[in-house]
């Protein structure tokens, strides 16, 4: 937040100090907007960072020559005779001493997969060659007939369980648990990616690779204990990691413990390098000029220590790689608030120029110093508990609080923590006067620190009531306060409903605080790129619940009453959150803030024998009115939709009997023959089964079809979108107003495949309500082209 808001105003309109800057005639003569001088700095200062820590340590990250014996066993590698080629990474398998007696003295790879590259016709593999009692691995390339087996690893079963590459005997993960809680888990490297011709070339590993990366001894090392019971972090895992320092090996250590230590050395010549000339003064906001050198010296170093934390990212034992069809890369450890379990890591080289280099790391920080810097209004960052903080008095407030139990963030912030804490420490004695960061008062629902999951659930709704009765207390009055909040709803089903224990606690807490809800903004917070999203249908957005103060005087309700506007007011809001593009994934969160709208109106609502409707009650009311409202949009579809929606419903793209297809399209007023002839319905030898998308034809054209069905449009864009929004854009012009419908289907059969766990399907109908905007935008353009090629016609 400093580093955000406070310091680049601080520093803004003013010229970089470094030599490099210097030698430029009109540094004092120009304009540097907003920290665009500090920036440079920073970027000069990063590099020197950067070079320096090459020159200290370049030789622990040493280039492979391809020799021609190397050549003579592939053909591929022919072109590198005689080049020393660059190591993007470094791929190594965790090990440990065999269970088999015949082989206990090897210690055998634990690998989820020996895949390299999935790219078509170039797919490589890493292949184990066993060798009497040892093994050794060698690169295979085009070998597509190995695949299926190169993509299992040595892993069988779910969770830690994997097989003795020795023996093909079965490695229990109690077993593997207790070698690494011992001690006895090692690593063994299985390949070595370097930098080719615009290329990735995989290589066999060499002994020397192998001897260079484990002799490297770093000078000290992050002694700080992990949190051993926290679900976020590896070492709750049972594998081993006692300490921080664990998750890194002896060459990601020496790396970042050197950049550690050169932030600090760059403070000193900061210091030594500012020296303008007397008459270059005023272009410095100096009263005091030892003080001002001191403190953006200070400055550059935060900055710094950024670089060093965006590299620990792609510098320890918990990345892999990443060997899809587009991307063959080093991943984050963090794609996703997370630092689970990997079992064949890869080691960046942090000095090459691949993508998890400190270069690009160094570009990262720079961009968002200049973006941070294009507003210089003077910004204050200040730390407070969010329960005692007087911060929030007659101020305009918006807060994103902790999600219940979703991430453990004290625990995952230590990641950062320990390397910011040795390079600033002495420049922040206040922020860093902590081995680690404090955890017993974060309000998260955390069983193992509250002592069992009602505690820990007590625990958040007290702390979190606190929290938002300090802001509803002090905030201001003229002003609602906004609270972000992008929790999925974990569905519960009781007695009383579908509802969810992360939001009712929350809710709760804000209710009780004295807030009353006034409504939901959805906001698309999400990266489309983050690791968690792929595959998944994670979040698109976070949730914004407009709190006001309730008001004192407000009436009561009764549950019948509460239900009637809930019917009468949900099915409009929901219409208005569909027509405004909401992914379907976001919907049930979205729809919350309508419906508590209408429970914190009232000062309590009373069910029949007077007892209080509970905000559990009241938002598993809120689900059930959504679905009855979703339920509703069907009968304006087309008997042959609505049947299919029924079917799919039951079925999904299984088949099943004839006879009932048939008694069902008598109840929805249609017949298995004309589905069939509509083309959305396969029926052969007394079974009936939907078509899938991939099944249905490319050629279809909406414009000549005599049975148009919702369902159709739907499955045909769905289609159509796996080639690209463009083509799906030409579709949805073809459908003109038609098109709508089928993006309300969408939604429907969102919710159904999240019912029922189908990821796959759930995933296509939200990704096609995603698009929708940019295939809207585009089919805009496709009518402005046919209208100028009607007019130059014309």
């Amino acid at each position: 937040n400093k580093a955000m808001i406070e310091i680049p105003p601080k520093f803004a309109g003013q010229p970089p100090v470094n030599p490099e800057a210097r030698e430029d005639n009109t540094l004092f003569e120009r304009t540097w907007k907003g920290a665009e001088g500090l920036a440079e700095d920073v970027r000069y200062y990063g590099k020197w960072m950067r070079d320096e820590a090459e020159r200290r340590i370049g030789h622990l990250y040493p280039k492979v020559e391809i020799t021609e014996e190397m050549a003579e066993e592939r053909a591929d590698l022919k072109q590198y005779v005689g080049q020393s080629l660059t190591v993007i990474a470094w791929i190594w398998a965790r090990t440990v001493k065999s269970p088999n007696p015949a082989f206990a003295h090897v210690d055998v790879p634990l690998v989820s997969n020996f895949m390299l590259s999935t790219k078509k016709g170039k797919e490589t593999i890493i292949k184990p060659i066993i060798n009497g009692e040892d093994y050794s691995f060698v690169i295979n390339t085009g070998l597509t007939e190995e695949i299926k087996e190169a993509k299992k690893g040595t892993k069988i079963g779910r969770g830690a369980s994997f097989k003795c590459i020795m023996s093909q005997m079965p490695i229990e993960e109690k077993y593997i648990k207790a070698e690494s809680m011992s001690g006895r888990m090692g690593s063994r490297l299985m390949a070595i990616v370097a930098e080719g011709n615009r290329e990735r070339v995989y290589l066999s590993p060499n002994k020397e690779q192998e001897s260079i990366a484990k002799k490297a001894k770093p000078n000290w090392v992050p002694e700080q204990e992990m949190n051993r019971s926290s679900r976020d972090l590896v070492s709750g895992r049972g594998y081993g990691f006692f300490y921080w320092a664990d998750v890194f090996s002896s060459r990601q250590l020496v790396f970042l413990t050197t950049l550690s230590e050169l932030i600090k050395e760059a403070y000193v010549k900061v210091l030594k390098d500012f020296s303008p000339p007397k008459s270059a003064y005023d272009y410095y906001v100096v009263d005091d000029r030892n003080s001002f050198i001191k403190e953006y010296a200070k400055s550059i170093c935060l900055y710094l220590a950024f670089v060093l934390d965006k590299s620990a990212v792609y510098s320890n034992t918990l990345c892999f790689w990443l060997n899809q069809e587009k991307n063959e890369i080093v991943g984050s450890s963090f794609g996703r608030q997370a630092l689970p379990m990997v079992w064949d890591y890869a080691e960046a080289n942090p000095l090459s120029k691949s993508g998890s280099n400190i270069d690009k790391q160094l570009e990262y920080v720079i961009k968002a110093l200049s973006f941070s810097a294009n507003s210089c209004n003077n910004g204050r960052a200040q730390q407070a508990d969010a329960g005692t903080q007087n911060i929030s008095i007659n101020r305009i407030v918006s807060t994103d609080p902790p999600y219940f139990d979703n991430i453990g963030y004290a625990d995952l912030s230590d990641f950062f923590y320990i390397w910011m804490r040795s390079s600033l420490r002495k420049f922040y004695p206040d922020i860093f006067s902590t081995l680690v960061v404090p955890k017993t008062e974060e309000i998260i629902a955390s069983s193992y620190r509250q002592g069992g999951l009602k505690q820990a659930e007590l625990f958040f709704l007290n702390g979190m009531t606190k929290a938002m009765g300090k802001l509803s207390t002090l905030g201001h009055l003229a002003f609602p306060v906004t609270i972000y909040y992008a929790f999925k709803q974990s569905e519960t089903k009781d007695s009383e409903g579908t509802a969810s224990t992360g939001w009712e606690a929350f809710l709760e807490a804000v209710i009780n605080s004295g807030f009353a809800i006034t409504g939901t903004w959805p906001m698309r917070t999400e990266r489309v790129g983050r690791m968690i999203s792929y595959a998944t249908n994670a979040l698109a957005s976070s949730i914004i619940i407009v709190c006001s103060k309730s008001d004192p005087n407000a009436p009561a309700s009764t549950r019948r009453e509460f239900i009637n506007e809930l019917k009468s007011e949900l099915p409009k809001a929901l219409v208005y959150l569909q027509r405004s593009n909401i992914a379907p994934v976001d919907l049930a969160q979205a729809a919350i803030g309508p419906g508590m709208a209408v429970y914190t109106r009232y000062s309590k609502v009373l069910d029949a024998e007077g007892n209080q409707v509970t905000v559990r009650e009241a938002l598993a009311l809120i689900n059930q009115i959504l679905d009855e409202v979703l339920a509703e949009q069907e009968g304006e579809f087309d008997s042959d939709t609505r049947w299919a929606l029924a079917w799919f419903e039951q079925y999904g793209f299984s088949e099943a009997e004839y006879g009932v297809a048939e008694t069902l399209s008598t109840a929805k007023n249609t017949s298995v023959a004309g589905m069939v002839d509509a083309g959305i319905v396969y029926s052969r030898g007394g079974k009936v089964r939907l078509l899938k998308p991939e099944e249905l034809p490319e050629d279809w054209d909406p414009e000549s079809e005599s049975r148009l069905t919702v369902w159709e449009m739907v499955h045909h864009l769905v289609r159509v979108l796996e080639k690209g929004e463009t083509l799906a854009a030409e579709l949805i012009a073809k459908l003109g107003g038609k098109a709508e419908s089928a993006r309300e289907l969408a939604y429907r059969l969102y919710v159904i495949c999240e019912r029922k766990k189908w990821a796959n399907e759930a995933l296509a109908y939200n990704s096609l309500v995603q698009s929708w905007p940019e295939m809207e935008t585009l089919v805009q353009e496709i009518d402005r082209e046919e209208q100028q090629s009607l007019f130059e016609e014309g």
